[in-house]
């Protein structure tokens, strides 16, 4: 199965906690996929899938879980679905949505789309800063390096989400704000066909004072630009 959506948004807590059911393993980010997404992303989607199937089957037999439900959680898969669906038409794809603000407030908080942090990398083995990433639109890219960083990450999670939401492909959707709730719970059991009371516990650590944080954390200029770029689609999602 896969969990995917904007960074900052749950996914790894969420995958963590599916991991620690029985008969699942969490496989946290592979670093092979994570490398190859720019790549893949601009290949047909046969050939994608291919190369997909074959680097993630390799992974589970290097790892000795072959015999277990794999957990990927590579955010970024959010732009290979057609790809992802294609090579495992029997998986369960999960997608983790959260306010894009409080997601605005995170990644500034990382400074991975900010001039202050020099050397080194992202998570996405990107460097830091506002160099355009491979979801930026081609057309907007001197855009993009000259917007505030707190525009750069609300532009981050628009192109997360709006890639899942736009590819066509069945998902199932988790609310951030809602992970630790008896209804996402049952309906996540049901989606993944495992049993609900393990993943209550695992669910139950969810962190709810990170729920709002913009209010407290966004100047009003930071929140002016976050709905400037991201302002329809948090409304589309009720945000």
């Amino acid at each position: 199965m896969f969990v995917f959506g904007s960074p900052r948004s749950g996914t790894t807590f969420l995958a963590e906690a599916i991991g620690r059911v029985p008969g699942f393993v969490d496989l946290t980010e592979v670093a092979a996929l994570k490398a190859r997404i720019p790549e893949l992303v601009r290949l047909p989607r046969e050939d994608a899938a291919s190369r997909l199937r074959r680097l993630l089957t390799v992974t589970r037999t290097l790892g000795l879980v072959r015999d277990l439900r794999a957990v990927e959680q590579t955010p970024e898969t959010a732009f290979l679905l057609p790809a992802v669906a294609r090579a495992f038409p029997e998986a369960a794809l999960v997608h983790v949505v959260r306010d894009g603000r409080d997601v605005v407030c995170s990644l500034l908080e990382r400074g991975w789309l900010g001039e202050q942090r020099r050397g080194g990398a992202d998570d996405a083995f990107l460097p830091y800063g506002g160099s355009a990433r491979f979801w930026v639109e081609p057309a907007r890219m001197d855009e993009f390096a000259a917007a505030s960083e707190a525009r750069r990450a609300a532009w981050a999670w628009r192109r997360y989400v709006s890639a899942v939401l736009d590819s066509g492909v069945p998902v199932h959707e988790v609310r951030y704000e809602r992970l630790g709730s008896d209804e996402t719970v049952h309906e996540l059991a049901s989606a993944l066909d495992a049993p609900a009371e393990p993943l209550a516990d695992a669910l139950g650590a969810a962190h709810k004072g990170s729920i709002g944080r913009y209010e407290r954390d966004l100047s009003a200029e930071q929140l002016a630009d976050v709905e400037t770029e991201a302002g329809a689609l948090l409304g589309r999602l009720g945000y």
